[in-house]
C-alpha cells in the first residue's frame, strides 16, 4: 500500500492492524498502528526510515514495485530502533553502497542492532542534503525519546519528518488528521506522550521552540507511527507544549488493588466523599489489576491528585500496584498530589509503602493516608467518606 502526501512526496509503510502490544508488552495498542516509511523523490530519491523487522521482505518487495531500488540514492535513519529500521537489513542487502544518514549515536545504535557496517553518513542539526531542487535539513532530537533520534525537513513541501514525536499508535485507511474521529485521534496521542515522552518534557519544551525559532513553513508533519498532520498541522506541536508544562486537568484518579473487596470498598466511598464535596471534578476509579496499565497512566498524567490503594500482604503491596508504582516513578510525573490507604489483617504496612513510593516518585502527600482493619464496617466507612471530602480540599 502507498498513498501521496504531495506530488514527490509518498507514504510507503505499513499499516498493522493487529499489533495489541508494542515494546514487548510493555505499551498497549488498542487500535492497532502503523509504521511510516516515506519516499521523497526529486532529482534525488531518498528513503526516510523503513518498516518493522516482521514487515522486512514485504516492505522491500512493494517498495522494489514502485522503484527501481537502485534509483534511491539515499537512505535518512531519524531512529534506530527496530520499529523504524527493522527493515534496513533486507533492504541493505539489495543496495548495501548506498548511503545511510543518521546522528553519530543512530550509528552506534545501527551497528548495535544490525552488527553491518554499511555506508553511514554522520548529520548534525543544520547539516542539509540537496536532493535537487529541495533540501532535506536534519535536526538532532536526542532523547526524544532516544538519544539517537532526529527529525528530517524537506524544504519547497515544507515538510517536518518528526520520527516519533508527534505520533499516535492508529491503524486506519485514513492516514491523515483531518479523516479520522477526533477524540480517538488526540486520546493516542495523548496516551503517546503519557506513557513514552513524560520524563523528557523538558527537551520536548526546548526541541519545540527551537523548530519554532527556525521560522520555517510547516505544511505538514509526518510522524513514524499513526496518521500525518496536515490540517493545521502545528496544533499537535501546541498540544505537545501544553503537555510538557507539567499538565494536569480538574481530575482525580483512585487506583486501587483489592484481595478480599475491602481495599474496593474504602475506593468507592472514598470516591463518594470526594464528589460530596466537589461535583466539578472528574473522577476515575480504577482497579489496576484488571486494568490496562497504559490507559491508567494517561489518566495518572491528566490527573491534579491521584489516591493509590492496597491491601498489605507479605508486609509489602500487590503486584500490579508494585508494578504502576514502578512505571509512574521513572516517568517522573511533575506538580501532582497524592495520597494512599488501605486495609489489611496484621501488620498493615502498605499505606506506608505506598507513600513513600509516591514521595519518590515526586508526588506532594497531602495526607499521612487512611488505613483499616480487616473489612471496613460503618465506622470504617465513615472515615473513609470523610477522607475524600477532606482529600479533594487539598
Amino acid at each position: 500500500m502507498k498513498f501521496k502526501i504531495t506530488p514527490s512526496v509518498d507514504w510507503v509503510g505499513k499499516i498493522d492492524w493487529e499489533l495489541r502490544k508494542f515494546h514487548g508488552e510493555e505499551y498497549s495498542t488498542h487500535r492497532g498502528t502503523s509504521y511510516n516509511s516515506y519516499l521523497v523523490k526529486d532529482e534525488k530519491i531518498a528513503l526516510i526510515d523503513t518498516v518493522w523487522m516482521p514487515f522486512a521482505k514485504e516492505f522491500v518487495e512493494n517498495l522494489s514495485k514502485e522503484i527501481d531500488l537502485n534509483k534511491i540514492d539515499y537512505v535518512i535513519a531519524n531512529h534506530a530502533e527496530m520499529d523504524h529500521s527493522g527493515a534496513l537489513p533486507e533492504l541493505m542487502r539489495r543496495i548495501p553502497d548506498k548511503p545511510v544518514y543518521c546522528t553519530a549515536n543512530g550509528v552506534k545504535s545501527l551497528k548495535g542492532h544490525y552488527h553491518q557496517n554499511w555506508n553511514f553518513q554522520v548529520v548534525k542539526t543544520g547539516d542539509k542534503l540537496s536532493l535537487g531542487k529541495k533540501d532535506m535539513v536534519f535536526i538532532e532530537a536526542p532523547m526524544l525519546h532516544w538519544p539517537d533520534s532526529m527529525m528530517t525537513y524537506l524544504t519547497g513541501d515544507a515538510i517536518l519528518f518528526s520520527n516519533d514525536a508527534f505520533g499516535q499508535h492508529i491503524a486506519s485507511e485514513h492516514m491523515f488528521n483531518d479523516l479520522v474521529v477526533q477524540s480517538e485521534l488526540f486520546e493516542e496521542a495523548t496516551k503517546y506522550y503519557a506513557n513514552i515522552l513524560t520524563p523528557f518534557s523538558p527537551l520536548v519544551t526546548k526541541k519545540i521552540n527551537e523548530v519554532i525559532a527556525l521560522n520555517l513553513p510547516v505544511n505538514a508533519i509526518c510522524p513514524s507511527h499513526g496518521v500525518i498532520w496536515r490540517d493545521n498541522p502545528l496544533q499537535i506541536a501546541e498540544r505537545y507544549l501544553q503537555w510538557a508544562a507539567d499538565y494536569q486537568e480538574n481530575q482525580i484518579t483512585i487506583i486501587y488493588d483489592t484481595m478480599w473487596d475491602g481495599t474496593r470498598i474504602l475506593a468507592e466511598t472514598i470516591a463518594k466523599g470526594i464528589k460530596q464535596n466537589d461535583d466539578q471534578v472528574t473522577l476515575k476509579l480504577y482497579n489496576i489489576a484488571r486494568s490496562d496499565i497504559n490507559d491508567v497512566v494517561t489518566d495518572v498524567f491528566k490527573s491534579k491528585m491521584i489516591l493509590l490503594g492496597s491491601p498489605t500482604i507479605n508486609k509489602g503491596i500487590l503486584n500490579a500496584m508494585a508494578a504502576l508504582i514502578d512505571m509512574i516513578t521513572g516517568l517522573r510525573f511533575k506538580n501532582k498530589k497524592a495520597a494512599a490507604f488501605g486495609c489489611y489483617g496484621w501488620s498493615g504496612e502498605s499505606v506506608k509503602i505506598l507513600s513513600e513510593h509516591l514521595a519518590k516518585a515526586g508526588f506532594e502527600l497531602v495526607s499521612d493516608g487512611l488505613k483499616t482493619m480487616w473489612q471496613p464496617g460503618d465506622e470504617e466507612l465513615a472515615k473513609a467518606f470523610a477522607f475524600g471530602k477532606e482529600i479533594v480540599g487539598k
